[in-house]
C-alpha cells in the first residue's frame, strides 16, 4: 500500500462547507448544568470526508446534531454552506445505526421519499416519480448491490440489503451534507466491510461532504480524509489528522503496517485521554 497525495484532500482555498466557531453545548443550569460539547472549533470543506472518534459522551452525535440543525449551539457559532445555519439551507442526507425503512412502504418508494419532501425534487415529485425519479432511485440501488429488489419490502431484506438501501435513501436528493451516525455499527464483520467499499464508491462517484460518527477505528481510517479524535466529560476534539492512504481503499489493506500503525495510534490517543480524566473502564 502506497501513501500519497490524497486525492480527497482540500485545498486552502476550498469552500468551508461546515464550520464550528468556538461552539459549546450546555444542558441544564446552576448546580445541574452539564457541558455536552466544550468550546469546539471544526472546519470541513467541501468534498472531504471526516471521521468523529471517541468514548462515548465525548460529543460525537452533539456535532452531528449541530450539523443538521437539529440542536442549537449554547455558545458560539455554528455556519453551514458558509453563513450562520438556518440563514442559508442545504440539503442534508443522513443515515443512522438502524436503517429506519418505513415497513409499509417497499424499498422504491423508501429511497424515494427524500424527492417527495425536499425542494427542488418536491416541486416536480407528481409529475416525475413514475418515470425520471423511478430511474433514479433504480440506478442508485444497482450501484449498491440491490437491482432487483425495488418491489420488496423492507422485511423481506437482511439488516446489510436494509443499510444499504438507508444509503441510497440519504444519497437520493444529492446532499451537500451527509451525516452518517454509525450506519455499520450494528452489522457482523463480513457486511461491514461490505459496506465499507459501498461507502467508499458512492462518496468517490458524487463527492458529498460526510461527517461520519464511529467507534470503529477501522472503519473512520478506512473511510474518513481526516479523523477527529474526541475526549468526553466534557466533550472537546483534542486531535485532528490527516489520513493520507490512496484511494480507492480495500479492506486488505487494512492488514498494512502503515494501516495497523495509524489505527493503534488512534486507540493509543482516545486511552490515553480517558486515563487523564480517571476514566479507566
Amino acid at each position: 500500500m502506497n501513501a500519497a497525495n490524497w486525492p480527497d484532500a482540500p485545498s486552502s482555498t476550498t469552500e468551508k462547507l461546515f464550520q464550528l466557531e468556538n461552539v459549546r453545548v450546555t444542558f441544564g443550569s446552576g448546580e445541574r448544568e452539564v457541558t455536552a460539547l466544550a468550546d469546539t472549533d471544526l472546519k470541513l470543506t467541501k468534498g472531504e470526508f471526516v471521521a468523529l472518534v471517541g468514548p462515548s459522551g465525548c460529543g460525537k452525535s452533539t456535532i452531528l446534531k449541530l450539523a443538521a440543525g437539529t440542536l442549537r449551539a449554547s455558545q458560539g457559532v455554528v455556519y453551514v454552506a458558509g453563513r450562520e445555519i438556518g440563514a442559508n439551507p442545504i440539503r442534508i442526507g443522513m443515515a443512522f445505526q438502524n436503517p429506519t425503512l418505513l415497513p409499509w412502504l417497499n424499498i422504491r418508494d423508501n429511497v424515494m421519499l427524500p424527492l417527495k419532501i425536499v425542494p427542488p425534487y418536491r416541486h416536480q415529485y407528481r409529475s416525475k416519480r413514475r418515470t425520471e425519479y423511478k430511474d433514479k432511485v433504480e440506478a442508485l440501488l444497482e450501484q449498491v448491490g440491490l437491482k432487483g429488489f425495488a418491489d420488496s419490502f423492507p422485511w423481506q431484506l437482511s439488516g446489510g440489503m436494509q443499510q444499504r438501501a438507508s444509503l441510497c435513501r440519504a444519497l437520493i436528493h444529492e446532499p451537500n451534507l451527509l451525516l452518517l451516525d454509525e450506519p455499520f455499527g450494528a452489522l457482523d464483520q463480513f457486511t461491514r466491510e461490505e459496506l465499507w467499499e459501498v461507502m467508499q464508491n458512492l462518496w468517490l462517484a458524487t463527492k458529498p461532504t460526510v461527517l461520519l460518527v464511529t467507534h470503529d477505528l477501522t472503519e473512520a481510517a478506512y473511510l474518513a480524509s481526516r479523523i477527529c479524535i474526541m475526549q468526553a466529560r466534557p466533550g472537546r476534539i483534542i486531535d485532528d489528522r490527516p489520513v493520507g492512504f490512496a484511494r480507492p481503499r480495500t479492506v486488505e489493506m487494512t492488514a498494512d503496517p502503515k494501516f495497523v500503525s495509524l489505527r493503534e495510534n488512534l486507540r493509543t490517543a482516545i486511552v490515553t485521554a480517558r486515563h487523564s480524566l480517571g476514566d479507566t473502564k
